[in-house]
């Protein structure tokens, strides 16, 4: 009976991420195709292709979003396999680790509001760089970060905020016992050979390692091509990416303009698959050219080089972090701060009296969001995982249900999004919270799956072979066995979901149509219409809250294991004195 009910969790986790995907998709092909029967448009056609082909600017947002999309995602990759590199025979490099990770799980619109505090013609820096001249604010126009038009204001943030998650995947791969043991085999054989550290990891580490990140780098590929926040907080407005222009038209009061926007939200398909076939053409000539190299036999590969680019980036996280903090920290509290000063001028708490009264509402329904998406993601991803155990799948089912997996990370979320909009309208159109439900379900699932797969993989199977021996049913071994061991690895993956839900952006304001306000949504809006310190305080909240959940997922094991532990010890005295010891 638990091994059918875990079949039937297993095909609702694949329903889950096909489903809405597939009809967003469809949702959206139909208006491009000119029908659209809401404002009379009953009839096929590729006119509104024409339209959209005819406007000045749309090669530019083309070229921006395939630009910014690929070469954030070279940049990040470089940086983390950079690292690894220099440190992964280091013990520094679980202390890059911790600083790294406080960044995987920060929303993308706080990042990019934090960048602009730090970055900014008047941000800390420029502060610091200005300090004792009479250096003036540039203008409008005449400063490279943000809102530049050649959009590297916009590549910086996505590669900064990209490249901790490549890295802690690529760490996760490192650690599974069977990629653990042949890579410390490679490591053995080519230090045998007089390789360098360096040389060992780019020549016989890393592409064992890269097979197995593909996809999660092809996922920061398709996102980097139609992320929304960051090119809307930082990006330039004349043109703007392509999914800032789609939300735009979508937006529009005009509804004949969700035509554009639906032919656009095709268009960015082609573009993030367009980039996709360039970063995989990367990979064939970088394939190619390790080879030659590898052939040649040189000892050493540009160490110097790597190991001075890895200390910099290090040092320039840190720099940044503390930067941010910073930063946030005075602006929320300031009076005013006048440029260059690098106090403010006095400190109030009148922010943090009105952002606390304006968030109450949006505070509120972050929590029921993030709380129902995150447990019922990761009760889903559970007895998913338990299936694979009790009814293995097939080779082919199992290639199936990954590509399934990484489905609603590898189509752009501005393509489908609006499309599933459209079949809410038409299906449990009151139902406001459900379908705000499915829209972040659609992306917590496969990051939770992620999580607790590696965990959940490395489990010691010989445990459960016990209790079975004893006459334990798969449910006893998996309520009382696997769950108490998994527990900590459990607590992780659900704070992950939590943090995820609490980041997005498009997914809360097209599945509710704005009606439902977060923390997210609110702190977006915050930028281009509020103060600047009310929004440094929204971005501490949106860091506090997600870290909040890591904090319990960190503690709360300990915690719950130390009075077992306690009552181990006082059983072991009391046997102790019974037998006179």
């Amino acid at each position: 009976m638990f091994a059918q009910f875990t079949q039937v969790a297993r095909w609702c986790l694949l329903l889950l991420l096909c489903i809405p995907v597939l009809a967003g998709l469809v949702g959206v092909a139909f208006p491009a195709l000119g029908y659209f029967p809401a404002i009379g448009a009953n009839s096929f056609s590729l006119d509104v292709f024409r339209t959209l082909f005819a406007l000045d600017d749309i090669w530019q947002m083309v070229w921006l979003s395939i630009f910014t999309g690929v070469g954030s995602t070279l940049l990040a990759m470089a940086g983390a396999f950079l690292l690894l590199a220099s440190f992964y025979q280091s013990n520094w490099l679980n202390k890059i680790q911790g600083l790294l990770s406080p960044f995987l799980v920060f929303p993308h619109a706080a990042a990019a509001i934090a960048l602009l505090f730090v970055f900014s013609p008047s941000g800390i820096f420029a502060r610091i760089t200005a300090l004792g001249t009479n250096t003036v604010i540039p203008g409008s126009g005449e400063a490279l970060f943000p809102y530049d038009s050649g959009g590297l204001s916009i590549l910086l943030a996505l590669s900064l905020k990209e490249l901790p998650f490549i890295l802690l995947m690529a760490l996760s791969v490192m650690s599974q016992p069977l990629v653990k043991s042949k890579l410390s085999g490679y490591i053995k054989v080519g230090t045998a050979l007089g390789y360098s550290p360096v040389a060992t990891f780019f020549k016989l580490v890393m592409p064992t390692v890269f097979t197995q990140i593909r996809f999660p780098i092809l996922a920061v590929l398709v996102f980097a091509t139609s992320n929304v926040e960051i090119p809307l907080i930082l990006g330039g407005n004349n043109p703007s990416t392509l999914a800032v222009a789609i939300m735009h038209w979508f937006n529009h009061i005009d509804l004949s303009m969700r035509l554009l926007a639906s032919s656009a939200a095709v268009l960015q398909v082609a573009v993030s698959g367009l980039a996709l076939m360039l970063l995989l053409g990367v990979e064939r000539i970088v394939i190619y050219a390790g080879r030659k190299r590898l052939a040649k036999g040189n000892r050493r590969f540009f160490d110097r080089l790597v190991q001075c680019a890895a200390y910099s980036i290090v040092a320039l996280y840190i720099a940044m972090i503390g930067a941010v903090v910073y930063s946030v920290l005075m602006y929320s509290i300031a009076k005013q701060w006048y440029y260059p000063n690098l106090l403010p001028e006095g400190a109030t708490l009148l922010h943090w009296r009105t952002a606390l009264e304006t968030l109450a509402t949006p505070l509120s329904n972050s929590l029921i969001l993030g709380i129902l998406v995150s447990t019922s993601a990761l009760g889903l991803v559970l007895f998913t995982l338990e299936s694979e155990l009790l009814k293995p799948a097939g080779i082919n089912a199992n290639r199936a249900f990954s590509i399934s997996l990484f489905l609603p990370l590898l189509v752009p979320g501005v393509a489908f999004l609006y499309g599933l909009v459209w079949f809410q309208q038409l299906v449990l159109q009151d139902a406001v919270w459900f379908h705000t439900y499915i829209a972040h379900m659609v992306y917590v699932v496969p990051y939770v799956f992620l999580s607790m797969a590696v965990a959940y993989r490395k489990f010691d199977i010989r445990y459960a072979m016990v209790a079975q021996s004893l006459g334990k049913t798969p449910w006893q071994v998996f309520y009382h066995i696997k769950l108490p061991s998994l527990f900590s690895a459990i607590m992780v993956a659900w704070a992950l979901g939590l943090a995820i839900s609490f980041s997005q952006y498009l997914p809360t304001l097209l599945a509710s149509g704005g009606t439902i306000a977060t923390i997210t949504t609110e702190a977006v809006a915050s930028v281009s219409g509020s103060s600047t310190r009310l929004t440094a305080v929204f971005v501490i909240i949106q860091a506090i809250m997600p870290l909040v959940g890591f904090v319990m997922a960190w503690y709360l094991p300990a915690a719950l294991v130390k009075p077992s532990n306690k009552l181990r010890t006082s059983e072991k005295k009391s046997r102790a004195v019974l037998h006179g010891a």
